[in-house]
């Protein structure tokens, strides 16, 4: 975890922003793909997206800010060194726009929904698909609490997809936990300029 923070904090702003849009893009373009060969139709694909508005922000809403809440509580209980995932986070939100940080937060919560949910889980499963979404969040395997969480939040957001079947619904619960801790970290990040 060291050598992964020295990293980090090398790295200039630029590189960050570059290899998290590079991933998104990997992703995307890796889902599209086995999307391609496993779903039968494009008809079959859109049948995930359902523009069902209650159902989006009514579940997908509580379902976000449960987690934001659990999350919360959390950081109250145990050390924040627990919540340390070697700077990561930080480098990527503190020094955003609320604006681009919203930017990044749907094209994290599409991309990664849209490859784990709509793609692994409809043809693989929730179990293969809530545990392969952990693993790719591979700077928290060091961190059992935060493994713990991300392992948690994915079997949550594969059961939703599951009980809804629709991919909106994860994504908006998504983009709202990311959005709400994207803010935070600049909020913070801001109010200690100031001191």
């Amino acid at each position: 975890m060291k050598n992964q923070s020295e990293i980090i904090k090398q790295m200039t702003d630029r590189e960050i922003l570059f290899h998290l849009y590079m991933t998104q893009a990997v992703l995307f373009l890796i889902a599209s793909i086995f999307a391609f060969f496993l779903f039968d139709s494009l008809e079959e694909v859109l049948f995930l997206f359902e523009k069902d508005g209650i159902e989006i922000f009514v579940y997908g809403g509580i379902a976000g800010i449960s987690v934001v809440l659990l999350d919360l509580w959390l950081m109250k209980v145990f050390p924040i060194s627990y919540f340390d995932d070697g700077g990561i986070n930080k480098k990527v939100f503190e020094n955003r726009s609320i604006f681009h940080i919203f930017v990044l937060c749907w094209i994290i919560a599409i991309t990664e929904e849209w490859l784990f949910r709509g793609v692994i889980q409809t043809h693989l499963g929730l179990s293969l698909a809530s545990i392969l979404f952990a693993i790719t969040h591979i700077r928290y395997l060091k961190k059992w609490l935060l493994f713990i969480i991300v392992t948690a939040l994915s079997f949550l957001l594969g059961w939703l997809y599951e009980w809804t079947a629709n991919l909106y619904v994860t994504i908006f619960a998504h983009f709202l936990i990311d959005f709400f801790f994207g803010v935070k970290i600049r909020m913070e990040y801001l109010k200690g300029k100031k001191r």
